[in-house]
């Protein structure tokens, strides 16, 4: 695996988009497996150790939510970070993956290959980067509200709430941080 980088598993029985997100994972300096559907995932997942999981949900064999269910009951598989990529995007199926602790759902189209390569490796240490969100009543949040542009902890571009993005140092200690909009990407 090169340096500083991560091993992924992608899980998806449609050979083009698994074939294709190993490609610009690949290109980004990911080590890369792949399975044709859960049953196979979950085979590579306890033999390999991915950093990262990546499935689709609607699989022969073994659909996505089996998949994440049998790697949460496995002692050796339970906190690999897991993201769905949804095809469809159906409501209930986000809601299943929010019951599963799966807030990585992503909507196949809806952002740019870039920007889940991007996704994906923040869920790993290697990807170097934590997302956090907070109160903003609690603590000293209103005060660091009132040294913003528009004096709130909502984005000023789409009234989105706005997150801590936190960035380990090229050091390795300690972290450098930034309030981010997770809708239109907005940062100060």
């Amino acid at each position: 695996m090169p340096d500083n980088n991560y091993k992924i598993l992608i899980v998806d029985d449609d050979d083009v988009i698994r074939e294709t997100y190993a490609q610009i994972f690949e290109q980004k300096k990911a080590e890369v497996i792949s399975a044709k559907d859960g049953v196979e995932g979950l085979d590579l997942a306890t033999k390999e150790m991915p950093d990262v999981i990546l499935t689709g949900i609607i699989m022969p064999r073994m659909d996505g939510f089996q998949l994440i269910k049998a790697l949460r009951e496995n002692v050796q598989t339970s906190k690999i970070p897991i993201a769905i990529l949804s095809h469809l995007g159906r409501e209930e199926d986000r809601k299943k993956a929010e019951e599963l602790g799966i807030i990585n759902f992503i909507v196949q189209g809806s952002v740019t290959p870039n920007e889940l390569v991007d996704r994906i490796k923040s869920l790993t240490l290697a990807g170097g980067s934590f997302k956090l969100s907070f109160d903003p009543y609690a603590w000293d949040a209103p005060r660091l509200a009132k040294t913003l542009e528009g004096k709130s902890l909502n984005c000023p571009n789409c009234q989105e709430k706005m997150i801590m993005e936190m960035t380990i140092k090229k050091e390795g200690h300690g972290f450098d941080g930034i309030l981010k909009c997770p809708k239109c990407d907005y940062s100060t």
